[in-house]
């Protein structure tokens, strides 16, 4: 007989099964470059996150393409943090990525940062100013947008554009040595003020920060922009296949230029559409808002699309990655239903979460007719999908929990739950039929008596009688006090960034994004389970204990509901 444990941990991942079943253009690219030998027959990714945030949910698509591409055609992917604004990221960020993509599945074959490159990015840098490519600016910040133009309009040339090669080494060299402040200079490329693509107006390469960086210290004050530090990494690390978002696709061409005019290895980028899923936010800074404004409990917290916070929700490594496999790859960007994520999660759920008993609402029940002091143990199916999961024994006593919502005084149609004269079966135990209610001052009722056939053991009926509902229950003798939080979604609207003239996307949070139950009733096998751990609590949805648990007082979070079918007859009926 197996115990009551879940095995909480993640597995290894492999590409899923379904990795080909839907269009992906970059795996045909991949594919088509294999055939013909291009860059040798290597495939080479990276995943680059920037450690200024968590990782979420849009995360994970990339998070599969990277990796899921590379092991699928025997090439490798790296794990690169571009760490190019010290203002912004923070050691915790980069292990909080670390854990994450572990915890999806994934290792790396090469752990690396951006920061590891600032001496060649800078000699590159110095490389191009010498063949005449880029000059020191004196404009600030507002002027340099004010030069560049519009997208019907050309940009005009910076004063300084002109500049000597001797000068513009000398004020480079000045800037790393720390002589001027920040935002007096910076070091942008020179190309075409006019160009249709804006990002071809200059762009800036180098901007001055007297910062202390997590990795580097103070060693550097200058800092390299994202366009410059990214393609020459993935450069420096031989990648094939720079797999990004479409919001850089007006990037690729300086991507390509910056490697063309310095003659290094051909890395390639592709965009791909990002992952919008309704009722979610996404944005890094607008996430790091609601922690700093304490509207969530941290990046952790259950209602975050962060991957710390669906792990802890209880959401499962291979159910995103399935979830991930299911969608297709193409160049434009759409919005996915948050219920496509939630199917993912209910299937792999369902498969391996061990079934228990909780009453998150109880209701005091009395079988008058059964011996006071007999306790009885029933057998329990752990999962009937699993068969090797096994069963446990689960006390049966005298006074026992049913959920409130399992009983009506005055029981409308197509509700078959308990009610007063009407017969329901227990779950692994017996029929029993309401007989009498107890009510309290207020007119609440707070206690049934009921009488038990005993020849009804396990849920039989040896003289065929039909009883259409059967009900979950705890033993109130040996049930364990547990509290349970409810999770809704965070945002009440599918867009979360649909605001009215005035707000932000703040005004869209959900008031009611979290229920927390306190006095909740588990069988007895849950007093010491391990955080992580994952549950189906029968008839009620799948559950995840939480971290704030202790020995004999479980906290869990639901992580998704089940389908109810009184509860959608209930709400049609006040429509």
């Amino acid at each position: 007989m197996n115990s009551l444990k879940s095995d909480s941990g993640a597995k290894p991942a492999e590409a899923p099964a379904e990795s080909g079943s839907r269009s992906n253009f970059i795996r045909d690219i991949i594919a088509e470059d294999i055939r013909t030998g291009k860059h040798g027959g290597r495939v080479q990714t990276r995943f680059p996150p920037e450690p200024n945030g968590y990782l979420h949910i849009g995360h994970a698509k990339a998070i599969y393409l990277d990796f899921g591409l590379a092991a699928e055609f025997g090439g490798k992917c790296n794990l690169r943090f571009d760490d190019t604004n010290p203002s912004k990221e923070e050691t915790e960020y980069v292990e909080a990525i670390m854990e994450d993509v572990e915890w999806l599945g994934y290792k790396w074959d090469g752990l690396f940062y951006a920061s590891d490159y600032f001496q060649q990015l800078y000699e590159w840098a110095v490389q191009l100013i010498k063949a005449g490519k880029a000059f020191v600016c004196d404009l600030s910040a507002d002027e340099i947008r004010e030069y560049r133009g519009t997208l019907t309009e050309p940009g005009k040339e910076s004063p300084y554009r002109n500049r000597s090669v001797a000068e513009n080494l000398d004020l480079f060299e000045r800037m790393k040595n720390g002589e001027f402040p920040d935002g007096s200079r910076t070091l942008r490329a020179k190309i075409d003020m006019a160009s249709p693509n804006v990002n071809f107006r200059d762009p800036v390469m180098y901007r001055i920060l007297h910062m202390e960086h997590h990795r580097t210290g103070n060693q550097w004050c200058i800092y390299p922009m994202y366009d410059w530090a990214h393609g020459q990494s993935d450069s420096i690390e031989k990648v094939t296949h720079s797999i990004c978002t479409l919001e850089f696709d007006n990037n690729r061409p300086l991507y390509n230029w910056y490697i063309e005019q310095l003659g290094i290895f051909p890395s390639q980028q592709y965009e791909f559409d990002r992952l919008s899923l309704s009722y979610t936010m996404m944005s890094k800074r607008k996430l790091l808002r609601l922690v700093q404004e304490g509207r969530v409990a941290g990046w952790n917290d259950p209602r975050m699309p962060t991957l710390s916070g669906m792990r802890r929700r209880g959401y499962t490594p291979e159910a995103i990655r399935n979830f991930a496999a299911s969608l297709g790859v193409s160049k434009t960007n759409g919005v996915t239903q948050l219920q496509q994520l939630e199917y993912y999660v209910r299937e792999d759920l369902n498969k391996h979460a061990l079934r228990v008993m909780a009453v998150l609402n109880p209701l005091r029940v009395v079988i008058d007719n059964y011996p006071d002091n007999l306790v009885e143990e029933m057998d329990a199916v752990n999962n009937p999908e699993d068969a090797s999961a096994g069963s446990r024994k689960v006390p049966f006593s005298k006074v026992l929990y049913i959920e409130q919502d399992d009983f009506r005084e005055d029981p409308p149609k197509q509700f078959y739950r308990l009610a007063p004269g009407r017969e329901v079966r227990l779950r692994y135990g017996y029929l029993i039929t309401c007989q009498s209610v107890v009510k309290d001052a207020d007119g609440n009722i707070v206690e049934l008596h009921c009488t038990y056939d005993p020849a009804t053991r396990g849920g039989n009926t040896p003289d065929g009688r039909k009883v259409k509902s059967t009900i979950h229950w705890v033993s109130a003798a040996h049930a364990v006090d547990a509290e349970v939080r409810l999770y809704d979604t965070l945002f009440t609207k599918e867009d979360p960034n649909e605001v009215e003239e005035g707000q932000d996307f703040t005004a869209n949070l959900n008031p009611n994004s979290l229920e927390v139950l306190t006095g909740c009733k588990v069988e007895p096998g849950l007093r010491d389970v391990e955080p992580g751990a994952r549950y189906q609590f029968e008839r009620m949805g799948y559950f995840c204990v939480d971290p704030d648990s202790k020995s004999g007082k479980p906290v869990f979070n639901r992580t998704i509901g089940l389908k109810d079918t009184w509860a959608k007859i209930e709400q049609r009926g006040k429509k």
